[in-house]
């Protein structure tokens, strides 16, 4: 008697809140997961850290880490050291946005996803608690996933690769609430924008501000270290 072929999926590993309660819902939704992250030129290094911390402790099977200079094209203050991480709120969408980010992050999430025949991507975009970003809408996931249909051998064989956004209707607390349900640490996690290089948070950027309500509002200790 054959053995059932267990489903595989790529999770987007960043090091932050957001990506670990998207591992562990994989995990726990019976999927093999492997891990991608990716150094881009992002300021906090220390979020790779925490990634490889992170897929370590979910016993994935793999962990890629990808290198791309988006520093070289510039345009956000993630990638580019000259333009200052807003501290206050702002309108719009903030100079924090990197430039088709997710687009290239969910490209390279696709191909290794054929490579692996795997049946699902999943990456922990959200539309609630977020800093505006135009790669984090259903709009934008719908249309990925209409490429992933249109752009891939299996898709056009007739299969799927479903593109999972599990945090995508929850507000920050609740995500929290979800990851500490699946025993997600996440003092291993580190969000901020400008961390240092030991992973310290420096508690006045949006996702430092997201982050701190959103332990606030789910009741929940935050073990964020901040510098």
């Amino acid at each position: 008697m054959s053995a059932v072929k267990k489903k595989r999926a790529v999770v987007l590993v960043s090091g932050g809140l957001d990506s670990a309660t998207c591992l562990a819902i994989a995990g726990d939704r019976g999927f093999e997961c492997y891990a991608l992250s990716f150094d881009y030129g992002q300021r906090a290094s220390s979020e790779l850290i925490a990634a490889r911390r992170l897929a370590e402790t979910a016993g994935v099977l793999e962990h890629k880490v990808i290198e791309l200079n988006m520093g070289a094209i510039g345009g956000s203050a993630l990638t580019d050291t000259d333009i200052s991480i807003p501290e206050q709120e702002s309108e719009g969408i903030p100079v924090t946005y990197v430039p088709a980010r997710n687009t290239v992050f969910l490209s390279y999430a696709l191909a290794w996803a054929e490579v692996l025949n795997a049946n699902a991507i999943f990456i922990g975009v959200n539309a609630l608690d977020y800093s505006g970003y135009p790669d984090c809408r259903p709009e934008y996931i719908e249309a990925f996933q209409t490429l992933i249909n249109l752009a891939t051998k299996v898709g056009v064989e007739g299969s799927v690769i479903s593109l999972e956004t599990p945090l995508i209707d929850l507000t920050k607390a609740e995500i929290i609430k979800t990851g500490v349900g699946l025993s997600v640490d996440y003092g291993l996690t580190v969000s901020c924008y400008q961390a240092d290089s030991e992973g310290r948070a420096c508690g006045q950027c949006d996702s430092c501000r997201f982050r701190v309500s959103g332990f606030e509002t789910a009741e929940v200790e935050d073990p964020t270290r901040y510098q």
